[in-house]
């Protein structure tokens, strides 16, 4: 699976940083809207304690829709829109941007998500190729994204795919010692901070083989971590991916995890090209909105980690990873359940 790099990041951040905020509250305990822009409501805090940006592509999508007269469009983006989905650290701003996204969602009183998605050699010079240019590189932007974060509320969802493809034989020998200091590096780092939670992408249902990631997350850090990710923009369904999470917590110390639900409501393609189903795959639905009430003592979360109506890749007609497509994102919509 190749997963978004979000490329408004570092637009919503500046504009947070300027005084943007989320909805919060109102004074009757009900939701209140944003004072600009599309009306975007935070969704109760009790059962979903993660911030929705007001300023996300996809509010801004409904933002136009509006704006046009298209209300039957808009109403079908606010179901991406009013959810919170990750905001995915990028390469150049690190600090500013994890400042930017953890003030907001602070002064809302919620806690924000950010992905960490910069390792070296990432996704094997696929659709989603790049990352630091070594490690000292990486070390300092995870400085960064350390100080940005500060004593504010974060959820960090670390590195999709790095150590999957170390054990899948994407990643090449040479850099698998460099990746593993890496990771548990970054987790040493985000855990010092007071308030931040770490889970260690972990792959999905469709690896089948928890017998040979366990051993690479010890090295990656995942004692220390509060646990591991699954499905991460991935479309495997929730009881599947409950299943393998369960299966690796046992081999992990019995670790917590977190399910991505972004994009699994009509669970995984299994027609076409297999190599392809992951990327942009036709007929998919919105799957669990984002909450802490799971079905599974040992789910923290469903979350969106992968931003619903962001391209996977060039393939499908689709643009180029983490860009957003509007029609990708409408047809999510439409087939998602009420």
């Amino acid at each position: 699976m190749y997963v978004s790099r979000g490329v408004m990041a570092a637009l919503g951040a500046a504009l947070l940083i300027a005084g943007c905020s989320s909805a919060g509250e109102g004074k009757d305990g009900k939701p209140e809207p944003p004072g600009k822009g599309a009306r975007i409501t935070q969704q109760p805090k009790g059962t979903d304690p993660f911030w929705v940006n007001p300023d996300g592509t996809a509010a801004q999508q409904v933002a136009a829709y509006e704006k046009t007269g298209e209300k039957s469009d808009a109403e079908q983006i606010r179901k991406i829109a009013e959810q919170p989905t990750g905001e995915w650290i990028g390469p150049e701003n690190p600090e500013q941007e994890a400042r930017g996204f953890t003030e907001a969602a602070d002064k809302a009183g919620r806690t924000a998500l950010l992905v960490l998605y910069n390792i070296p050699h990432r996704d094997c010079g696929q659709y989603s190729q790049g990352g630091a240019a070594d490690g000292n590189a990486y070390r300092a932007w995870i400085d960064g994204v350390a100080r940005g974060i500060g004593d504010r509320p974060a959820t960090v969802i670390l590195e999709p795919d790095a150590v999957l493809h170390l054990v899948d034989g994407c990643t090449q020998d040479a850099f698998h010692e460099e990746r593993f200091n890496l990771l548990d590096g970054a987790v040493t780092t985000l855990k010092a901070l007071k308030n931040t939670k770490v889970y260690i992408d972990a792959g999905n249902a469709g690896w089948n083989a928890p017998d040979r990631i366990h051993d690479p997350l010890r090295r990656a850090g995942i004692e220390q971590a509060d646990g591991f990710a699954v499905n991460v923009s991935n479309f495997y369904s929730t009881e599947d991916s409950i299943a393998y999470g369960k299966e690796l917590s046992a081999k992990v110390g019995g670790k917590h995890f977190v399910i991505d639900t972004s994009r699994n409501g009509n669970g995984p393609y299994t027609g076409g090209d297999q190599d392809e189903r992951w990327c942009n795959p036709p007929d998919r639905a919105l799957g669990e909105t984002p909450t802490t009430d799971t079905a599974d003592p040992s789910v923290d979360a469903y979350l969106w980690i992968k931003r619903p109506g962001e391209s996977d890749g060039e393939c499908k007609g689709g643009p180029k990873a983490g860009q957003w497509w509007p029609a990708y994102a409408m047809k999510l919509a439409k087939a998602s359940h009420p």
